[in-house]
């Protein structure tokens, strides 16, 4: 059930399109993967279909299959991940040599792209103000492979203190109240409830004014939210 004001914000924002934008909701979410480009798997997992356009080494997959259960999940040769989640680290255009800074990373899935991209070159530094997902998000850029990291649990003013004007690249994955979660996530929308977008807003502009300021000057930063 989707709040009330939620919907009639969404109306307002989207006229025309609102009623397309509600049919989604009933439309079968896509799952896909991100091959980690260590050893070629096509035709070897038979869940795989077609390739997702926007995605390097990224494919839908068969929803009726379980590819998380798979030894190649648990070896780390793919990465589970929702084929919108894999556009903001392809739109940063990093190239290998370069340093990369990921702002709020955890779980990894974006990191885990990021490093791919550099393909073993530069640096990528990962950092999650939560210590205990500062853990996962470590383990699983260890699981995939990724050897040129830096993973960090801090707040993006102390890593300012050390990185004034430092990276070539930032991706800032902002928390916020995640309404593109709500067709996932039915806790999300009570989470919604209780803290709107309001909320997160000045914790945004702190993170995103900070992340600015680590970045050399003519780098890239790329800001992304899964709230509409």
């Amino acid at each position: 059930m989707l709040p009330p004001e939620f919907l009639t914000r969404m109306e307002a924002l989207l006229g025309a399109e609102y009623a397309d934008f509600l049919a989604a909701y009933d439309r079968p979410l896509q799952k896909g993967l991100r091959l980690s480009g260590r050893k070629r798997l096509d035709g070897q997992l038979e869940c795989l279909r077609e390739p997702i356009p926007w995605a390097r080494d990224g494919y839908a997959y068969d929803p009726e299959s379980r590819p998380g259960k798979h030894p190649y999940h648990e070896a780390g040769l793919y990465y589970l991940q929702e084929p919108s989640a894999m556009t903001p680290a392809q739109l940063l255009g990093v190239k290998p040599g370069e340093r990369v800074l990921d702002l709020c990373a955890a779980p990894g899935g974006k990191s885990t792209e990021l490093g791919a991209c550099l393909e073993g070159q530069g640096l990528l530094f990962s950092n999650d103000i939560s210590n205990t997902r500062a853990k996962a998000l470590l383990k699983n850029l260890e699981l995939f492979g990724v050897k040129n990291i830096c993973v960090s649990s801090e707040t993006p003013k102390r890593l300012l203190a050390a990185f004034p004007e430092y990276f070539d690249r930032i991706l800032v994955d902002a928390p916020c109240s995640g309404e593109g979660m709500f067709r996932k996530d039915a806790d999300m929308v009570k989470s919604w409830t209780e803290r709107g977008p309001e909320y997160y807003v000045p914790i945004q502009r702190e993170i995103l004014l900070d992340a600015a300021d680590m970045l050399r000057p003519g780098g890239g930063m790329l800001y992304s939210t899964c709230t509409f």
